[in-house]
């Protein structure tokens, strides 16, 4: 039997008290409930109603039955922000795949200078060798000093490359500053949150295309506000220049409104893409 979270909900509203609707629980579930004395019906009018017989008896009965775990937990497997994990799921109902869980919440990171962090109250450093990255699953337990910048990174060429990149980054966010790459990928609402809870400032290096500014706005600059601004290298314009000149007509149909005009540096980007009707790729800056 398919149990959904509708289901759950109104299964623990029983075993708590309440009333629910006649309708709120399958056919043969409720002739089952009711035939083993779980379970009575009132009428008020043409609405009639199910309330629980024995609470405790209830409950006991429909976990064993068809639940095959808690009620309270098997409702929070339906939470996007519940912590069940597989194994849990495994364990209390032989099938980790009842439902969707993340197996692998959180985000890579990368520097190429060592950074010291703390990861569940340890201190770690983060200084992957060439070629690799960390990956951080516990990012709610994630902490990083308040000075580190950190740098967000669409392309994973350009994540990965960061030695590469090196001269660029530090001519344009400043050679004395400590950078901690990050990289939305999964894509999840995991980075977000994270940079949701620090103070730290917010620095975001994507395509040089109305695509990827409005990435950074929509998907960034309105959570984290004046924290965060878009890496614009001094050179762009010339790059800009000898851009694509197809990706620009491609997505100008969907974003030839695209405006910025609270970051005036963002919007001289805006206008020089659109003068130029080019875009250029971040990759560009790898050397």
């Amino acid at each position: 039997m398919n149990i959904s979270k509708t289901l759950i909900s109104n299964l623990l509203r029983l075993t708590n008290g309440e009333s629910v609707a006649a309708s709120s629980l399958r056919k043969d579930m409720a002739e089952t409930l009711m035939h083993e004395g779980l379970l009575t019906v009132r009428a008020q009018g043409s609405r009639r109603s199910f309330h629980a017989i024995d609470r405790e008896a209830l409950k006991s009965f429909v976990e064993r039955n068809y639940v095959k775990m808690d009620l309270e937990e098997s409702l929070a497997v339906y939470d996007a922000n519940s912590n069940i994990t597989r194994a849990k799921l495994a364990a209390t109902t032989g099938d980790s795949k009842i439902t969707a869980v993340r197996s692998c919440p959180g985000f890579p990171v990368n520097t190429y200078v060592p950074i010291d962090c703390l990861l569940n109250g340890t201190q770690i450093t983060i200084f992957p060798p060439e070629g690799s990255f960390m990956f951080i699953a516990d990012w709610r337990e994630f902490k990083i000093d308040s000075d580190v910048v950190v740098v967000g990174v669409e392309n994973m060429e350009n994540f990965r490359m960061l030695s590469r990149q090196r001269r660029m980054f530090e001519n344009e966010i400043g050679a004395d500053k400590r950078l901690l790459f990050v990289s939305r990928y999964p894509q999840s609402t995991d980075l977000r949150s994270w940079l949701q809870s620090l103070p730290n400032r917010y620095i975001h290096f994507g395509d040089f295309d109305l695509a990827g500014i409005n990435i950074f706005l929509t998907e960034f600059l309105q959570y984290l506000g004046n924290r965060a601004s878009f890496l614009i290298p001094s050179d762009l314009e010339e790059r800009l220049r000898n851009g694509s000149a197809d990706r620009y007509n491609t997505q100008y149909p969907r974003f030839l409104n695209l405006q910025c005009p609270e970051i005036l540096e963002l919007q001289t980007v805006i206008n020089m893409i659109n003068k130029y009707h080019k875009c250029y790729d971040q990759e560009g800056y790898i050397v």
